[in-house]
């Protein structure tokens, strides 16, 4: 099954910006485009700025002026959903209900051609039961784009319950032809990346209601050591906290308030108190213009030891030993079974987080997960009141030494990055385990959906395949709700690999 021809018209039903921003996706791959809305006038508004928006394609030197030419004489707005009958593939992108959704569709189905491909873009109801009204679901299926359309690759293609594999194939390669870097899902909550994406703003925010931080640590944190473009709370202000808070309510009902998915209750707070972020003034962070800039906390300068011990290699953070002689400062190897730790000169140990806590130890402080320690800004470490002051000072003489910023944050199992890439690691397997997608497109979609500097399989091979196990268990003890729970998926990954290696 092949891309939609280019002479075939699409049409595309609801003119907010989502719409306005597939509509200009196919308006530029060559397709006629049909423009709808159920607000008079809204359609020609729409046309109106996807006119201007191609104006300035022209002016950037990115469109030229012919093609523009021709794709505003291909672009229609329409007053009624007749003038949509000879349209090959139609997109919903209107209100996120089912019930205005299942009847649009109704409509749509007595109006257009047996073969007319049908496609909803929602982004947090079920692709199956927005099909399910119709007397042909199999024709039915999802294309997921993320916003701004024009601009982002990802386009996510959800086959419902009852979805021909020829009309998802036909959706798929219809992207791919439009530029766009589609991936195959079945229809989940969330799909592919709002049902991955979870952790990423929940374990923040766990850790901001455990009060181990602020919102500007945090978010230091997860770019400057977790190699994240932005952190949580930047980015919900960005999203709008009423929208994020949304979709994770959504995705939460709809696996049975599964607790993986729990909303926030600081997050709730913050809607209800009309901080919206960005689009409201005030979020997580005030952008008012006199408002004082947020700064993480950042430890001030200490002397770093004169030696470290290197007692198990370190694990994922082994590139620490090459750093800390570049850094001049003496290592001592010790082999050791069971160790990934640094002994320090006070007697007291840095250790890399793995879902325990410093409280459970005698002078013990963990330092988070980095995805490159060479490259990452800011280190994150965590102890406890009794920890001795000469080895916290070690520890961030340490890391300052090796040129990053360092945060000390509250004991919290499994810190900042850990947790967050642990629980991300996990949901993926899941996911591939009930068929959600494939490891590949999983990987793509996390990347390019919320541009996250690996996908979940890629940061599992670079950790190993104990680290992600290894937390979540630890930090399941601690926490035994089963918001930490592995996975069964996860507990067979890697069981399947030490199988493996028993009997070679």
């Amino acid at each position: 099954m092949t891309a939609l021809d280019l002479s075939s018209p699409v049409a595309v039903v609801g003119t907010g910006t989502m719409g306005q921003g597939i509509a200009q996706v196919a308006l530029v791959a060559g397709h006629p485009v049909r423009l709808y809305d159920a607000v008079a006038g809204r359609a020609r508004e729409a046309a109106e700025a996807i006119g201007a928006r191609l104006d300035r394609l022209v002016e950037k030197g990115r469109l030229a002026a012919a093609d523009r030419d021709a794709a505003r004489d291909r672009l229609l707005p329409v007053d009624g959903l007749a003038e949509l009958a000879d349209c090959a593939l139609v997109v919903e992108a209107a209100l996120e209900r089912l019930d205005v959704k299942q009847q649009l569709f109704g409509e749509l189905e007595d109006l257009v051609a047996e073969d007319c491909l049908l496609a909803t873009n929602t982004s947090s109801l079920s692709v199956t039961a927005i099909g399910g009204a119709l007397r042909h679901p199999g024709r039915f299926v999802g294309l997921h784009f993320f916003n701004p359309a024009p601009l982002l690759p990802l386009v996510e293609v959800v086959s419902g319950f009852a979805t021909d594999v020829t009309s998802a194939t036909r959706a798929y390669e219809t992207a791919r032809a439009w530029g766009k870097t589609p991936v195959a899902c079945a229809d989940t909550p969330g799909f592919i990346v709002n049902r991955i994406a979870r952790p990423f703003y929940a374990e923040a925010f766990a850790v901001y209601e455990a009060q181990a931080a602020d919102p500007a640590t945090i978010d230091a944190v997860l770019r400057g050591s977790g190699g994240f473009k932005m952190g949580a709370f930047e980015l919900t202000d960005l999203i709008g906290q009423d929208v994020n808070e949304s979709v994770t309510h959504s995705v939460w009902q709809s696996f049975f308030q599964d607790v993986r998915f729990a909303p926030s209750l600081a997050q709730r707070r913050l809607v209800e108190s009309g901080r919206l972020g960005r689009k409201s003034g005030h979020g997580w962070y005030d952008y008012a213009e006199d408002a004082e800039r947020a700064e993480p906390h950042t430890a001030d300068k200490e002397q770093p030891p004169a030696y470290v011990v290197v007692e198990g290699g370190l694990g994922p953070a082994a590139d620490l030993i090459a750093l800390i002689r570049e850094a001049g400062i003496q290592v001592r190897e010790e082999d050791e079974d069971n160790g990934t730790r640094l002994a320090l000169p006070s007697g007291g140990q840095l250790v890399l987080a793995d879902g325990q806590t410093s409280a459970e130890f005698r002078d013990v402080v963990y330092f988070d997960l980095a995805l490159d320690y060479r490259t990452a800004t800011r280190i994150a470490l965590s102890a406890v009141h009794d920890t001795s002051p000469q080895t916290l000072a070690e520890a961030i003489g340490l890391f300052q030494a090796l040129g990053k910023d360092v945060s000390v944050i509250g004991d919290v199992p499994g810190m900042i990055v850990a947790r967050t890439v642990a629980r991300i690691i996990d949901l993926a397997h899941d996911a591939v385990a009930k068929g959600v997608a494939t490891e590949e497109d999983i990987d793509t979609a996390m990347r390019l959906g919320v541009n996250y500097p690996l996908g979940p399989f890629e940061w599992d091979r670079r950790l190993g395949r104990d680290f992600a196990i290894d937390v979540l268990d630890e930090m399941h003890e601690r926490d035994p709700s089963g918001r930490y729970a592995p996975s069964l998926a996860l507990y067979r990954h890697a069981y399947a690999v030490d199988k493996r290696e028993g009997a070679s």
